[in-house]
């Protein structure tokens, strides 16, 4: 329905569900959600004819975009049916079909794995999902099936301080230098297209040459006496006085990926999928810049894959001169991406070495454009870690670390998610938490002792003491509750909490009347209201009455009339004069 109320028009030509190709039985071709097609040919696995084809039908059935949205999804499944079919093909006896397949057999299977996070746990839910779809499997193997499979316990921990900075310093100066290399030659192509060198002139021909990488992603050659070609070198031999003047490398792109890990705590595939910030005018005169990121997260599920945040540049450490600075450094490659592949929008673009072949895989643009690549892999992070000394890729511990030591809030979960998988299983949370823990437990019995009955049962009066509403003062001079004038300062409810009162039966049935009159208190007014009004008296009858036990029921029943009214006096404020 329009905004005005009217009932919108309907296409004018049926929407249809794009089909699952499958070819012979044995080829599946999965489309996801953006149109592309990945393929798996089920030719490969080393099982019988019969269950390739079951398994191949099996996994057509979730190869559409309302069960599996993104060809990562099916690579997952692919790569453990692989593993699940190479032990069956190792039997002594091999299975040859899903109906044959028998409860030993997936048993025997799941012993084999080992109990990790990513290797054994997700092996048997993934596979054992997949082959469940099949209605053949026998009532036992079902049942083997279906059995919850415990989730190991998590080993990955956030990094410390001093680990975290150090990787972090080491991005910083990677992408840094390479900042820098790009904006000065950015310049240096500006002041050509200006038309501020001399024609011929050594910084003309460097301008030249910038112009020709900008424009093609290549330096300019010149045509060999053996026809080929051969590259004009500006400054040295090698990329680095070439096409890296204006281009990020794959290891400075993994730098830059760290940089929005460590500032941002988004982890690594979110980075790779992100599109490129959009600048929003700031309404005030300052000169901010505002960028508007998008941000992608599967694993959320259908409906909140996207949510959306704003960062301002606001000069150096602010959460929008990183982006500045990344958009600075990729806007050769993103405008070279433009011309060749228009409507792409990528934020971390770099330049590979390798250019694709004429012949294009099909959905390969998603990942490159001519000689440039997009995201950053798995394997480029570990390879980068390696390079620069450390143990394994910064990217999941780096996220766990900033969400769960620096920021200490969700950053693209749920708080549950948050709670439970994050804080909850990460040793330096629970480090941190047992001086917290501590700390809470001492206020909770402090203020236990404060809000209890603090003053001496005696059997019978002492002439000396001078009575109150509540009980009688044996030290009136010398108050725990001191007022400025001397004396004591304290309402009588206070007495209960001061060692200087004594109690003694005839002020039983007195407090057993307060007692119940503070009951049909909470039962009339707001529960937080009565708290703060009445409840640390309360608490200190509720204590009173346990020390008395069987004596207390006996008091509320000899109240007189004369405590109702001195009960009166004492709620409605008039003793406090």
């Amino acid at each position: 329905m329009s905004r005005r109320g009217r009932t919108a028009s309907l296409p004018t030509t049926p929407q249809r569900r794009p089909p699952v190709l499958v070819s012979d039985g044995l080829v599946v071709k999965h489309r996801d959600s953006d149109g592309h097609v990945e393929t798996y040919d089920f030719r490969e696995l080393p099982v019988s004819d019969a269950m390739r084809r079951s398994l191949a039908r099996l996994f057509a059935a979730r190869c559409v975009p309302s069960r599996w949205a993104s060809h990562l999804t099916s690579r997952h499944h692919w790569v453990h049916l692989g593993t699940f079919t190479e032990y069956l093909s190792a039997l002594k006896g091999p299975v040859a079909d899903l109906d044959a397949l028998t409860a030993a057999v997936w048993k025997e299977w799941e012993l084999s794995r080992r109990n990790t996070q990513t290797i054994g746990y997700k092996e048997l839910t993934v596979v054992s999902g997949l082959l469940l779809d099949d209605p053949r499997l026998t009532a036992e193997a079902r049942e083997a099936l279906s059995k919850r499979i415990p989730q190991p316990k998590v080993t990955e921990t956030s990094f410390e301080d001093g680990e975290f900075a150090a990787i972090a310093s080491r991005a910083r100066r990677a992408f840094r230098s390479a900042h820098l290399r790009i904006t000065e030659n950015a310049r240096h192509l500006a002041d050509w297209r200006s038309g501020s060198f001399a024609h011929d002139s050594d910084e003309w021909l460097l301008g030249e040459a910038l112009d020709c990488i900008a424009r093609t992603g290549e330096p300019p050659c010149y045509e060999t006496e053996n026809k080929g070609n051969r590259i004009i070198f500006l400054g040295g031999e090698n990329a680095r006085h070439t096409w890296q003047r204006l281009f990020l490398t794959r290891m400075e792109a993994v730098a830059l990926g760290v940089l929005l890990m460590a500032e941002h705590g988004w982890n690594l595939s979110v980075i790779s999928r992100l599109a490129v910030p959009r600048a929003t005018p700031d309404a005030g005169t300052d000169g901010k810049r505002i960028y508007r990121v998008e941000l992608e997260k599967r694993k959320r599920g259908g409906g909140r894959y996207f949510e959306t945040r704003n960062f301002t540049d606001d000069g150096a450490d602010t959460p929008g001169r990183l982006i500045t600075q990344a958009l600075e450094a990729t806007m050769f490659a993103r405008a070279a991406v433009h011309e060749l592949s228009p409507g792409t929008d990528r934020f971390v673009i770099w330049r590979t070495t390798r250019p694709d072949k004429a012949e294009t895989p099909e959905g390969q643009k998603r990942y490159s454009v001519g000689l440039f690549r997009f995201g950053i892999t798995g394997q480029a992070a570990k390879e980068w870690s390696q390079a620069e000394g450390f143990a394994s890729s910064p990217f999941r511990r780096g996220r766990r670390t900033v969400n769960v030591v620096h920021r200490r809030e969700p950053g693209q979960n749920s708080q549950d998610t948050h709670d439970s998988t994050y804080v909850l299983t990460d040793p330096r949370a629970q480090a941190a938490a047992v001086p917290v823990i501590a700390a809470a437990a001492e206020s909770v019995v402090t203020r236990a002792r404060e809000v209890t009955f603090a003053a001496q049962l005696r059997e019978t009066a002492d002439p000396a003491d001078q009575p109150t509403a509540t009980a009688d003062c044996h030290d009136y001079e010398n108050s725990p509750f001191p007022s400025t004038d001397g004396g004591c300062g304290a309402s009588f409810l206070m007495c209960l909490a001061c060692p200087n009162a004594r109690v003694h039966p005839a002020h039983h049935s007195r407090l057993a009347h307060l007692h119940h009159a503070l009951d049909n208190l909470r039962s009339v007014m707001d529960p937080g209201q009565w708290q703060s009004d009445w409840g640390d008296a309360h608490a200190r009858l509720e204590h009173l009455k346990r020390l008395l036990g069987a004596d207390w029921d006996k008091a509320l029943m000899q109240v007189t009339a004369a405590d109702r009214e001195l009960i009166d006096y004492l709620l409605n404020g008039d003793l406090d004069q």
